[in-house]
């Protein structure tokens, strides 16, 4: 039994969309339990103000949905952290905002949901893989989180473009940790429940904040979630391949 407060001394987490809502949450969680983070998102401001203030995190600039993008961000993460053991696919948008119904959701609204929830963490995934694969040898093993969402699985009206990128993202997820077992690195896919966050905000501009989940909390959960991952890939094989 992992205990809740498992900290993650040393562990080094890649952390894209790490500067408000649930990424900064987990970013400020993960430097807590004394986890080495590097963390990515768009804007430089708000990037070098959280840098500025967190000196055992270090700030990237970079769009998921950009695919040229992703191969210096994948070579930077590398080189500052020395490897990754865990990569955590935060980055989301909603797609249309406000949002809308599918026959009147613009083509290129759709697209950008895909290419940030999607396409991106498939593409920075793969570029780490062998950052991940390697931590995995070393340690014992190594994971991908990619945060998903009740929309993936519920079919929300309006909420067409972010849920059908949702769901693609959870089953990519199911696929990849099987395809990845063999090499112990662990792809998993958790929704983290409605929270207070900017991009809740922009869904739901009358939703009542006090009836949402606290960033802070579904951080915890995340956290614990990983040092129990990490943990169990880390236990000791056996000469037949089981664990001991």
């Amino acid at each position: 039994m992992v205990p809740n407060n498992a900290n993650l001394q040393g562990v080094r987490v890649a952390l894209t969309g790490g500067t408000s809502g649930l990424g900064l949450a987990l970013l400020d969680e993960l430097l807590a339990r004394g986890a080495r983070v590097a963390f990515v998102a768009r804007d430089s401001r708000p990037v070098a103000k959280v840098a500025a203030s967190r000196s055992k995190a270090v700030g990237l600039v970079g769009d998921v949905s950009c695919k040229n993008d992703i191969y210096p961000l994948a070579m930077q993460i590398s080189g500052l952290l020395g490897g990754v053991d865990v990569l955590v696919n935060n980055a989301s948008t909603l797609g249309p905002v406000p949002l809308a119904q599918l026959a009147d959701t613009e083509c290129e609204d759709f697209e950008t949901a895909l290419a940030t929830n999607l396409l991106g963490p498939f593409r920075l995934t793969r570029a780490l893989l062998g950052s991940l694969t390697a931590a995995a040898r070393e340690h014992g093993g190594a994971l991908v989180l990619n945060v998903s969402s009740d929309a993936a699985i519920e079919p929300y009206p309006t909420w067409g473009a972010y849920g059908a990128s949702k769901a693609g993202l959870r089953h990519l997820s199911r696929i990849w940790d099987l395809e990845l077992a063999a090499q112990r690195v662990r792809v998993l896919s958790l929704d983290p429940g409605d929270m207070d966050t900017p991009l809740h905000a922009l869904a739901v501009p009358d939703a009542d904040p006090a009836s949402l989940k606290r960033p802070a909390t579904a951080a915890r959960e995340f956290a614990d979630a990983i040092a129990a991952a990490l943990y169990a890939l880390r236990q000791p094989v056996s000469l037949e391949g089981e664990q001991v």
